[in-house]
């Protein structure tokens, strides 16, 4: 799977070039009417070939930057799709009065599984964001009361996530974070973490 910071890095290298071609565009023609002329000047072919070849450029890399993203970007075949989608584990979360309700202390998924979470809010408008080590987001969505509210993701890189509300909910939501609530896992770490779940379960 691309992850978004791939294409995230490929869009600045992109829009880098295609901004660079623009800025020479406008260089050329401040550079040409502040300059003395030694003979009058006259539109030629060669000037029609020159404006319509940097256009050709633009249109060129900007269809091009469509097509290199077209369902590169992770989530958009996943969220189009994602009723026709089997997911291999579903988690039910709700929230409610700026707190979340997981079914489980820890959501444990296995490397390369495919998950959806159904979110339900019980009374305001909040935001469901997954989010990595570094504080980078993985994904978001909105969850809006009295609506169906999922969203389907494969995970396939181990390591510990943090959910957090992205959305604005009053000055209580800034404090909607669970810390190190999705563990992604593979072998004996994953069956470790599975164990210590059931034994939570038990307990509780």
């Amino acid at each position: 799977m691309i992850e978004s910071s791939h294409v995230l890095g490929l869009l600045k290298v992109v829009f880098l070039v295609y901004i660079a071609i623009v800025v020479s565009l406008i260089a050329r023609y401040a550079i040409s009417i502040t300059k003395p002329a030694k003979k009058k000047f006259e539109l030629t072919a060669y000037h029609g070939k020159l404006f319509y070849g940097w256009m050709g450029l633009l249109i060129f890399v900007g269809v091009g930057i469509h097509i290199l993203t077209f369902n590169k970007i992770p989530w958009v075949k996943w969220d189009l799709n994602r009723d026709k989608i089997k997911a291999d584990k579903e988690f039910n979360i709700s929230i409610a009065d700026y707190k979340f309700t997981l079914p489980e202390k820890t959501l444990v998924i296995e490397d390369g599984q495919t998950v959806r979470f159904n979110l339900d809010s019980k009374d305001y408008t909040y935001g469901f964001g997954l989010f990595r080590d570094n504080g980078s987001l993985v994904f978001q969505m909105q969850v809006v009361p009295g609506s169906t509210n999922n969203l389907v993701w494969k995970f396939d890189k181990s390591g510990t996530y943090s959910i957090r509300s992205t959305e604005y909910s009053g000055p209580k939501g800034g404090n909607l974070l669970v810390k190190n609530a999705v563990v992604v896992a593979s072998g004996p770490a994953l069956a470790q973490l599975i164990l210590e779940n059931k034994t939570q379960s038990k307990t509780n």
